[in-house]
């Protein structure tokens, strides 16, 4: 059974396996014809089927990962043996892509954390780089051919004038569009799809890949800095309202990766939605949250929320909270915000993040099933897992990750005993929600 619902997402998979990429430490990557990739699930360096190849997307990045070195399978002899002609080499994926397996190396003695991104498997054959992974949404809203710089900056500078005072527009600006290069943020300023509201400065988690917030104890940074001010209801409806009346297809989301959590700020929220309603009907209201307060959930969904997508690295009480480190809530919270969102007749997705050899682990698995018939799950955001695995897996306390389906055959028998259910990468704009689902909006 194909995981992708549609001829439009399809691609070539790769005739022969690919030979094993290498860094030679001061920018140049080269490929070595002696080994054919291997990709890494959970703790195990494995060989990649021909058919879970493609194409590196276009918008893709190779990252040399200083101190390893790959481990690839001898085009003679069969065996596995690293490479030692320079750093194993790993791939970030563009948005819209899943990756199916790892980058696979051994890590030495003294080698650096590797920053947050992803570090999926990558493989050089016929003058081409490929990588094993599937195309699991068929939004182009992320797509980097769309982004035109010079509306992306003629937008920031429209906006802030129309908006001088304005605390949100100019963060989204200064910081997300034109700093951080953030998709969401500069399809706010050309005006289309999902606009991105950031709306707290604080968090209720503790989670050891957050993007926003890293201790200065920790051997690595954050990617980006947090929001530092509480928005104001006004300040949130001043550009909020026009974007949902003129943006084809449009979406609100509060909670953005330069932020903490937005449900501590939902008093705010709330008043910002039964506002917004007050001025137009039109798009949908969006929360990402880690779920961690369903009273506060409630209390959005009454003003008119209308979807919510729940982050989670696992859906396993002991692997989520230890990955978290939740204040004040548990586990159990996050699933009852997606209950209620779902009996308030809304639309609930998790935002998964996915890691080859834990995320399709047969417990999880198991436990998947479970939250999806119990909650009545709309939708599955099947995000790349943006974090270093051997620092994730240490800082989880996982030594063995156990029985593996591989990613692919997880996504094919979920798909198959769940067939309403949603595959994506994206919030679905109203016009997908309740139409055409597989329609690909972002045209």
């Amino acid at each position: 059974m194909d995981v992708l619902p549609l001829p439009l997402i399809m691609q070539a998979t790769l005739p022969a396996s690919p030979y094993i990429l290498y860094s030679d430490g001061k920018g140049t990557i080269f490929e070595d014809r002696s080994l054919y990739t291997t990709g890494r699930s959970g703790w195990d360096a494995l060989p990649i089927a021909q058919d879970e190849w493609i194409e590196l997307p276009a918008g893709g990045q190779l990252y040399e990962l200083p101190g390893r070195r790959g481990i690839g399978i001898d085009v003679k002899t069969g065996e596995m043996r690293l490479c030692e002609k320079g750093w194993a080499v790993a791939a970030f994926l563009s948005p819209a892509y899943t990756g199916l397996y790892l980058a696979a190396y051994e890590t030495g003695a003294g080698a650096p954390t590797l920053p947050l991104f992803c570090y999926t498997a990558a493989g050089w054959h016929n003058e081409k780089i490929w990588v094993p992974a599937v195309r699991i949404e068929n939004d182009i809203r992320q797509e980097s051919v769309g982004f035109d710089e010079k509306k992306i900056r003629s937008g920031v500078e429209r906006l802030f004038e129309a908006y001088p005072h304005n605390r949100l527009v100019q963060h989204l600006g200064n910081n997300c569009a034109l700093t951080y290069h953030c998709p969401a943020a500069r399809n706010f300023f050309m005006g289309r799809w999902e606009c991105p509201v950031p709306s707290s400065p604080a968090c209720n988690a503790n989670c050891i890949g957050c993007i926003s917030f890293q201790p200065e104890s920790e051997t690595i940074t954050s990617t980006q800095d947090r929001l530092v001010f509480k928005p104001t209801a006004e300040e949130i409806v001043e550009f909020t309202v026009p974007h949902l009346e003129t943006a084809p297809y449009p979406i609100v989301s509060f909670g953005q990766g330069c932020e903490g959590e937005p449900l501590l700020m939902w008093e705010t929220i709330r008043e910002a939605i039964l506002e917004i309603r007050k001025h137009t009907p039109k798009g949908s209201i969006n929360i990402n949250t880690n779920g961690s307060r369903p009273a506060a959930v409630e209390a959005l969904c009454r003003a008119g929320l209308n979807s919510i997508r729940v982050s989670t690295n696992s859906v396993r009480k002991s692997i989520y909270e230890a990955y978290y480190r939740p204040n004040n809530y548990q586990f159990e919270d996050i699933v009852e915000s997606i209950k209620v969102v779902r009996r308030h007749g809304g639309w609930a997705s998790i935002n998964y993040f996915v890691f080859p050899g834990m995320t399709d682990s047969a417990d999880e698995y198991e436990a998947l099933r479970t939250l999806i018939r119990d909650t009545d799950l709309s939708m599955i955001q099947w995000r790349n897992f943006n974090i270093d695995p051997d620092w994730y897996l240490g800082k989880i306390g996982v030594t063995d990750t156990g029985e593996f389906l591989g990613v692919k055959q997880l996504q094919e028998l979920i798909r198959e005993e769940f067939p309403h259910l949603r595959f994506g990468y994206f919030n679905p704009p109203m016009e997908r929600i309740k139409g055409n689902y597989e329609h690909d909006f972002a045209h």
